[in-house]
């Protein structure tokens, strides 16, 4: 197949693309760099089945392929933070876009749509016919509301226009190719241990989180992709840690002598998460298989090469 994925130079797209090529499909990668890195991508630069194509979403553009993974949008506080209107212009207007391409080619496109769509839930775990506790004014609703609007798009072309979709609610993920500075809390306790300083913890750290590896994600998406469900679906790891338990299984793995210091929670942060995965085993038959111990090993190795290499 042709295949589409937009910020495919990300954390995320750049292992989904390493797992398209490898099943011998042509694809062709659309990114603008504001969080994606060419080096995410450099080996397959060469490959006659590869195509890189430096674009902002925000803008339309005419291809032609069989599917469009939109991934394409800054998903780290601290980047979509960093320019709100940018990134919900590129859930809104990126996402209409695509969704046009996908009309017009008959196209099955594939939306990645987040867990923020959640908010501050007051459901736990969190099902995917909860509607979500969400701040619509607040710091972080250019992100979370961008994605709940980049859904209402996705199914009223579905509705409309028989548009060929699927929804995705991704739930942390982590691993290799993570920015150093993304502000998300396993790149920043690595970061912090290996380079020998406190690790931050915000609040007492009883807040909750569920960790999925990127190739057990990656999985799933495909497996998406390809079925007959359109979603949305929950893709994450079910295993909920505290904060403050991640903190202390970097710290042992990393520098069991740095300090853990504990400062004021940021403003609409979520005090729990974790996914309810019934739909995804039963619809996908997926659940993640890499524990987090395991993943946090290979993680903190390509931390370690890329702060090294650095100094």
């Amino acid at each position: 197949m042709r295949i589409l994925v937009t910020g495919g130079a990300g954390f995320i797209g750049s292992h989904l693309i390493d797992r398209l090529m490898a099943d011998g499909h042509e694809v062709i990668c659309l990114d603008n760099f504001y969080t994606g890195h060419k080096r995410n991508i450099l080996k397959w630069f060469d490959h006659p089945y590869f195509e890189m194509i430096r674009h902002d979403i925000t803008e339309p553009i005419r291809l032609e392929v069989d599917q469009i993974y939109h991934l394409a949008c800054p998903a780290s506080p601290v980047h979509y933070q960093y320019n709100p209107i940018k990134t919900v212009k590129t859930n809104v207007m990126g996402t209409l876009n695509m969704l046009g391409l996908a009309k017009r080619l008959k196209a099955r496109f594939l939306l990645a749509s987040t867990s923020e769509v959640y908010g501050d839930p007051e459901v736990h775990p969190q099902t995917e016919d909860y509607r979500g506790s969400v701040n619509p004014i607040g710091i972080r609703s250019c992100y979370d509301e961008g994605k709940r609007i980049a859904e209402t798009l996705a199914f009223d072309y579905y509705r409309e226009n028989k548009v060929d979709i699927r929804v995705a609610r991704i739930f942390n993920t982590y691993g290799p190719r993570m920015l150093e500075n993304d502000g998300r809390v396993v790149s920043n306790f690595i970061v912090q241990a290996l380079r020998g300083n406190p690790l931050t913890v915000y609040g007492e750290g009883q807040q909750t989180r569920s960790f999925c590896y990127v190739s057990d994600l990656v999985s799933g998406l495909i497996k998406l992709m390809n079925g007959d469900y359109i979603g949305p679906v929950n893709l994450g790891n079910p295993d909920e840690y505290t904060i403050l338990e991640l903190a202390q299984a970097v710290q042992n793995m990393v520098n069991p002598d740095a300090e853990i210091k504990f400062e004021l929670l940021p403003s609409d942060d979520p005090r729990r998460r974790r996914p309810d995965i019934t739909r995804a085993k039963t619809w996908l038959n997926w659940q993640p298989t890499i524990p987090l111990l395991e993943g946090l090993k290979l993680t903190i190795e390509d931390f370690r090469q890329r702060i090294d290499s650095n100094n």
